[in-house]
Formats: C-alpha cells, structure tokens, sequence
C-alpha cells in the first residue's frame, strides 16, 4: 500500500467524504479540498470519473465498489486498507457516493478506525434522496403536504429482517411523512404491498435513477402502481424511490419546465 513518499506513521489521517448525487459541481468546497490533498484515495463505485478528476496526479487511486447485486470489495478489506495507509502515513481519504453517514457505512468504518487509534474527519455531502426529487422541481416536505421525511433502505443485510414497511406505512400515512427509499428498486414488488398496507393505492410516487446525472430518468406513478411501472420503465439501480403527496407536485413541474429549473 505504500507508496514510498512519506516515512512516518505520525502523521496519516483519514477521511470519509461525501462526493454529493454525482455532478461534480454539486461536491461541497471543503469535499473538493481534501480530495486534491489526499495521496490516497479508496473510491465508491457510485463516484463518477469527473469527481476523481480532481485528485492531485501522484495520488494513489484504489477503487473498492460495493454495489447491490454486483461483486464487492468485503468492508473488511476496506477499513484493513484504510488503517494500513494511514499508518504508513498517508493522508486518506474514503470517497462515498451521497453522504459517508446516509446508507454509506461510514459509520462502521468510523467505529472501526477509532478502535484502531485513529483520527478521522468526516465531510457531508449532497445525499441522493434530496437531490434526486430536487431536480424535479419538488420538496421533500411542505406545510401542506409533508410534515416530515424518512430516509429508509430497501436492502437488508443478510440475516436481518430489514424495515417494517406496514408499520412505517401506518405512520407515514398518520404523521403525514415523505419516504425516501434507497436501494429499493429491487425489492418494489414486496414494498409496495406491505406499503399499501397503510396508505392508499393513488399515492404519489417518483422514481429517479441517476440523480442529477447527465443520464438521469425518472417515471412518476402511483403507490398501486409502482412495481409495474419500474418493470415497464426499465429503470435499475442506482434509483431513489419518493413515496408521499408531495411527488404530486411533479406534473405541474413537468408541464411547466419553464418555472423551475434545477442548479
């Protein structure tokens, strides 16, 4: 791992930072500072090659994808590779699609380097399930229609019986709630029928594959409907699925476009 340019275990640091939805121009200036200083840098497979970019030209770029349904690099290998580099020195940093502590493991990968004795710094980023329903023009709450929102995965890990839809439903429905569901595409089949549980058929729906991507696409839909239209549409991962009244917001957004356009 070492890369012959520094000597001395003293002086390694590591950081998690969030690479935002996948437009580079949406990194944050302190993410885009530490990516040009790191010498090493153990990129997401949900970061595109424009963020990467950025990285100083004798940086170490190892990259360590996890992703749904394809071969992973076991999280163990990552936080074995992270505390060698920054032992050896080395000023790391773990590049996260989205934010490292929303569905980015960063919190274990933060438990497991502090037992290691060693510091880390941890910088946001753009979450997709904000930008995602953000470049259509819509809000994840408002007064009138959302009083709050939940981000919620649709993947359990293996072993774990994962969310509680019909309860989460239940809820949503009496608290008047927007769900964000990540990881979720694979799974629409079953989350719509434990959704439908609790909320009505004609809700809202939105489905945003690539969020704020050159080749983004979403559908609009309703709860009833939802797992057809995703079969119908072709779209996979990575999506983001937005459940509540406020998608309904869309269509006006849609007939509209001259009224609203996304940074």
């Amino acid at each position: 791992m070492t890369s012959g340019k520094h000597s001395s275990s003293s002086n390694g640091h590591c950081s998690l930072v969030g690479a935002g939805p996948g437009d580079p121009e949406m990194l944050t200036l302190k993410a885009l500072k530490a990516i040009q200083a790191a010498t090493v840098l153990l990129v997401d497979d949900l970061v595109s090659d424009d963020i990467v970019a950025y990285a100083r030209p004798d940086a170490r770029i190892v990259y360590v994808g996890k992703r749904g349904g394809c071969k992973s690099t076991p999280q163990e290998f990552i936080e074995k590779l992270m505390i060698m580099a920054v032992r050896e020195g080395e000023n790391v940093v773990r590049l996260k699609g989205g934010d490292p502590f929303i569905f980015g493991r960063g919190g274990e990968e933060v438990e497991h380097l502090r037992a290691a004795g060693i510091e880390v710094t941890v910088i946001n980023g753009i979450t997709a399930g904000l930008a995602a329903v953000t470049s259509l023009g819509v809000p994840l709450t408002h007064r009138q229609h959302a009083h709050g929102v939940v981000f919620v995965t649709g993947h359990a890990k293996p072993g774990d019986e994962g969310t509680d839809w019909r309860a989460l439903a239940d809820t949503a429905c009496k608290a008047k709630l927007t769900l964000v569901i990540y990881m979720g595409v694979s799974g629409a089949g079953r989350i719509q029928d434990e959704l439908l549980t609790g909320l009505p058929p004609s809700t809202p729906v939105a489905v945003i594959q690539n969020a704020t991507l050159a080749t983004q696409r979403h559908i609009t839909t309703t709860l009833g409907k939802l797992a057809a239209a995703i079969s119908a549409s072709g779209l996979a991962s990575p999506s983001v699925i937005v459940v509540g009244d406020v998608v309904g917001g869309i269509a006006a957004a849609v007939e509209n476009p001259a009224l609203f356009r996304a940074a």
